[in-house]
């Protein structure tokens, strides 16, 4: 009977004279839990570290630099709804990287699908011809979604169809998309009143998100929260979800059992750049209210981080989001308060990036440590002596 058949059936296991104490697996258990928070939270800490070094460098108090981004992100009740609205395009853009990673895809094309997105909504709402608010505001929804969905799930196709490297490809996309952008607003879709910044027409007034109850936050916090979830039960808690982690945890399995592999991978992909897309219809329904350059706003690429922060959790991304929003809205109090430039938490975040992509290296070596460690620390038990042999004299 092998291993796997042991451990499958206690009592096989039992009759074989080696059965697993109960203890162990429970032992296991913890230690994966406990590792799930101490290596992110120890390459977090190392990040600041680092950060802190870098700051001291520039002349400035780590801890006084510490105390104004925790002010400039939840210190007021102003900077705590700042905070929201910067977070919520960014849990739609994590997704496009969090939801592929369960297939083992490493999509970083988030800011191509959402500068696409928001262009796409901006078409929707001025061909909408000024009717329901509602019915505008989906349409936009729809129209971000689905271009942002067609130019990842370009990305899954070519990677299923032709092998092509999906990490490479959708960066390069990114440049693609930007460009066709960017021609697209000081071209065909350019306002003629707009003349420093090229920009579209504005969308109708009764098509821009309102703030939510109570709060001066645009009800795009809502779609990222709700988007989060949705895709936790739909990764998580579905059979779609189970094929698509089995398709990412064992290839040949999935093959085995008989699923369509190809058309797993290019809906994930679809779904994945939807999210994106529909953050670019957030921003420009809530923020900018028309198509330009400030659009490009970088909102794909801190997405990446928050996704590997996660690890890939869409609930675990609502939290990292926040704290990554947080960190964007206290560059401008940072850059008053201590005179650093309003770009030093992008140098927090690469740090943090970084420290996080190496701490992948540290799972699965903890209980191996901790065992080192009680061996080092444990001292050796004495041998008994041998026992006289009988008739000797003693």
């Amino acid at each position: 009977m092998t291993d796997a058949a042991s451990a499958a059936s206690p009592g096989a296991a039992q009759a074989s004279g080696s059965p697993r104490p109960e203890g162990a697996s429970n032992r296991a258990l913890l230690l994966a839990r406990l590792e799930m928070v101490l290596v992110p939270g120890g390459a977090i800490a190392l990040a600041l570290v680092l950060f802190g070094v870098f700051v001291s460098f520039a002349g400035a108090n780590p801890l006084e630099v510490y105390f104004q981004m925790f002010r400039g992100a939840f210190g007021t009740w102003f900077s705590c709804q700042n905070t929201l609205q910067r977070a919520a395009p960014l849990m739609l853009t994590a997704l496009c990287t969090a939801i592929p990673l369960k297939l083992g895809l490493v999509v970083i094309g988030g800011e191509g699908a959402m500068v696409l997105g928001g262009l796409a909504a901006v078409s929707a709402g001025l061909s909408s011809g000024g009717g329901h608010p509602g019915a505008t505001a989906f349409v936009m929804a729809l129209a971000g979604f689905v271009v942002g969905g067609l130019w990842i799930g370009a990305v899954g196709m070519m990677r299923t169809l032709r092998g092509v490297n999906e990490t490479i490809t959708s960066l390069l996309m990114n440049y693609i998309a930007i460009a066709l952008f960017n021609h697209l607003v000081e071209g065909a879709m350019r306002d003629p009143s707009s003349l420093n910044k090229p920009s579209t027409l504005p969308i109708p007034d009764e098509a821009m998100l309102s703030s939510m109850p109570g709060m001066d936050v645009h009800w795009g916090l809502g779609y990222g929260v709700i988007a989060c979830v949705v895709a936790y039960v739909l990764m998580h808690r579905t059979t779609f979800g189970f094929a698509a982690r089995m398709v990412g945890g064992n290839l040949k399995a999935a093959l085995l059992a008989g699923l369509k592999v190809r058309r797993i991978a290019v809906a994930v992909c679809f779904l994945a750049g939807g999210a994106a897309g529909l953050a670019g219809m957030i921003e420009v329904a809530a923020v900018h209210g028309r198509a330009n350059a400030s659009l490009i706003s970088g909102y794909g690429y801190s997405g990446i981080l928050v996704a590997f922060l996660a690890r890939s959790n869409p609930l675990a991304v609502i939290p990292v989001a926040l704290i990554l929003g947080g960190i964007n809205a206290s560059g401008g109090l940072l850059q008053r308060a201590t005179h650093l430039p309003d770009a030093a938490v992008n140098v927090l975040q690469g740090l943090l990036f970084v420290t996080i992509l190496a701490s992948d290296a540290v799972y699965g070596r903890l209980p191996g440590w901790l065992a080192k460690m009680r061996r080092a620390t444990t001292p050796p038990v004495p041998s008994p002596a041998p026992a006289a042999p009988k008739g000797a004299v003693s």
